[in-house]
């Protein structure tokens, strides 16, 4: 008999924990199956290496990401509502896949090296791609300030949003969607009061 879809998944979960927390290099396939409770050689009726494990759990948090990513770039938004959506869609992915994305942040630039995970770099490419093509447009159509340094603009976006990885946990106290918006306001509008609004003092 096949192993089951839910057992596999349930084993990429655990396996998704422990090369978050050890590192690749340091993870083993003992280590893994300690943690899901079996012995190693019955972690290997389901996976042949730890190498096609994190394959696995980086290509379906990918693949999840740009069917997420691409509905919003087709989907005929103006710049800051396009900003608006892939942020809160990253977070939606962070929610689902936070070990994989704390995976691919530590270890995509070793893996990348060999040839199995080249899909890494055409990723990050397209990240890149779809992130300044839409600060482009928003500068110049008005919607963003003339003078915004696009690259780095896009590496703020980025990394003040992927290192949320390191300390969200999913059915914490705020939704992603909340996380979201919150993290829009103060990218978007700053954390200063805006003209006409008043501001609490300290009693």
């Amino acid at each position: 008999m096949s192993p089951s879809p839910e057992r596999r998944r349930e084993l990429l979960s655990t396996a998704a924990e422990v090369f978050a927390a050890q590192g690749y290099n340091a993870t083993t396939v003992r280590r893994i199956a300690d943690a899901a409770g079996m012995l190693a050689g019955s972690l290997y009726y389901h996976f042949d290496s730890k190498e096609s494990m994190v394959d696995e759990i980086l290509s379906t948090f990918l693949d999840e990401l740009w069917a997420g990513y691409e509905a919003v770039l087709g989907a005929g938004l103006g710049p800051r509502e396009t900003v608006e959506a892939l942020v809160t869609e990253s977070f939606r992915e962070i929610d689902r896949h936070r070990a994989a994305v704390a995976i691919y942040q530590k270890e995509s630039k070793q893996l990348s090296a060999q040839p199995r995970f080249g899909y890494l770099t055409e990723s990050q490419r397209r990240f890149e791609r779809a992130w300044l093509g839409t600060l482009e447009r928003g500068v110049s159509e008005g919607v963003f300030r003339a003078d915004l340094d696009i690259r780095l603009a896009y590496r703020f976006l980025r990394d003040t949003v992927w290192v949320a990885a390191s300390w969200y946990r999913p059915g914490g106290q705020h939704s992603p969607e909340e996380i979201a918006r919150q993290y829009l306001s103060m990218v978007l509008d700053g954390i200063t009061p805006r003209a006409g609004t008043t501001t609490a003092r300290p009693s």
